[in-house]
């Protein structure tokens, strides 16, 4: 995996956290508590691991319509 890039904005009593991938430009956007700003980073770049993960998967065999 390459390197990503966080992005942090408070919103009120919230926090949105974006992470991006260096390599591919794709992202995942954690919301939490802003008391949690750990867990929200932590959340956001399981996202984008696992959305990163899908992509890499070979097609499914068969017909698609």
């Amino acid at each position: 995996m390459s390197e990503i890039y966080l992005e942090l904005l408070r919103n009120g009593n919230f926090l949105k956290c974006t992470a991006i991938d260096a390599a591919t430009g794709e992202e995942a956007i954690a919301i939490g508590p802003l008391n949690d700003p750990e867990g929200v980073k932590r959340l956001a770049v399981q996202k984008l691991k696992n959305k990163l993960a899908g992509r890499k998967l070979p097609p499914k065999p068969g017909i698609t319509v």
